[in-house]
């Protein structure tokens, strides 16, 4: 493991000696240290662009082709937050398939006579899915290439033998020596989208995502140590569009971080009317990230006046850059992006959702660099059983 952090005095508003005393340093470090790496990751984008755009446009310019963004856990839920936008904004068919579904099921996903871009995502490039799905490709796919986004020079995706491969490497800092992934998420996911852009789409807009996430940071812990500090024993994160996988990766940093403490759940606030909203109770704190769509955030806030008028739930709070008057004891405000598309949201929204996994964490006395002592789950999955394909 590297060195202990030691060049700042504190952390998220914690000394840094205390912080290294629970366990919770390094978590610290990385969520505030995201809009920094993400102003790096968008200056060498800036220099790498030419050589991917090369890359990546006889897939992305064909229609008949596909491109699959893929990885397993977190580094899946960026595709899923990324895939209905670019599929828009491309010529090739974009999904988001995890790893995990390509490996126990390839025939389902790689198809020999489709032109096929496959993105991996991994923060180590170790997960033994990832490496799987490459070679299924390259076994299944007659023209297949591989751009691989990770953060680690050294872990095994970067050096995977493949026909055509590019690997996108982010600044060494964002490889989280954390168990948790936030760095390393935000940083891929955002690497990815300029990648995929029009060139200097996010040129101007890239230093106000990252101000906006500074401010997350720095202007919500106390409403976010408060909520933490009320031990909900259930948490729903609802969101619709791309929020919907924020909501998921909501879910599983809240249950990393607790090691499975607190129960989640996560859906959009259309579906969650048609049955999964029987799970609140009054233990229930249930948190929603609004759209900036005019149309979208109508529906947002239906669902979420419907639950305040249930009082069911022990609290109800909407993430949002376009706050209500009427609403504002409940409202954690996104300050400078009201006019933002949804897409620059995921990055202020979820550091929200990565803050209070973090605070919920400390409030448990958990340690958030590594929640889980029993070493049931890993920082890289242990424990897959590979088969080879069967013809």
């Amino acid at each position: 493991m590297p060195a202990t952090p030691t060049e700042r005095l504190e952390h998220l508003g914690i000394g840094a000696d205390e912080l290294a005393a629970g366990g919770a340093l390094w978590t610290a470090r990385e969520i505030e240290q995201q809009p920094h790496m993400l102003q790096r990751t968008h200056a060498l984008l800036g220099k790498l662009y030419t050589d991917l755009r090369k890359f990546v446009a006889p897939v992305a310019d064909d229609p008949r082709a596909r491109i699959i963004l893929t990885g397993a856990g977190t580094s899946a839920y960026i595709g899923g937050c990324l895939a209905g936008l670019l599929d828009a904004q491309l010529a090739a068919r974009v999904d988001a398939v995890p790893t995990t579904d390509i490996v126990s099921s390839p025939h389902l996903y790689l198809h020999a006579d489709q032109p096929l871009l496959m993105i991996s995502f991994g923060r180590s490039g170790n997960s033994p899915e990832s490496l799987q799905a490459v070679m299924l490709a390259e076994a299944l796919v007659k023209d297949a290439r591989h751009l691989f986004v990770t953060c680690n020079a050294e872990g095994a995706l970067n050096r995977t033998q493949a026909r055509q491969a590019m690997t996108l490497l982010l600044p060494e800092e964002t490889h989280d020596v954390s168990f948790a992934m936030t760095s390393s998420f935000s940083c891929m996911m955002y690497a990815t989208l300029v990648a995929l852009s029009a060139q200097g789409a996010f040129d101007h807009r890239n230093g106000a995502i990252a101000q906006s996430m500074r401010r997350v940071i720095q202007e919500s812990q106390g409403a976010l140590r408060e909520l933490a500090a009320a031990r909900h024993q259930r948490v729903v994160y609802l969101g619709s569009g791309p929020f919907q996988s924020l909501a998921r990766e909501a879910t599983l940093k809240l249950g990393e971080l607790t090691n499975g403490a607190v129960v989640t759940c996560f859906d959009s606030p259309l579906g969650f009317r048609h049955g999964p909203k029987t799970f609140v109770n009054e233990n229930t704190l249930v948190l929603v990230f609004v759209s900036n769509d005019p149309l979208t955030r109508k529906y947002d806030h239906d669902l979420l006046d419907e639950l305040r008028r249930d009082g069911r739930a022990a609290r109800v709070i909407e993430i949002t850059a376009r706050p209500r008057a009427d609403a504002a004891q409940d409202t954690l405000h996104v300050h400078g992006m009201t006019d933002a598309s949804d897409v620059e949201l995921l990055w202020p929204y979820v550091a929200i959702a990565q803050l209070y996994a973090f605070h919920q964490s400390r409030t448990l006395g958990l340690s958030p660099d590594n929640p889980n002592k029993e070493g049931t789950v890993n920082r890289v999955v242990q424990g897959v059983r590979l088969y080879p394909l069967v013809k």
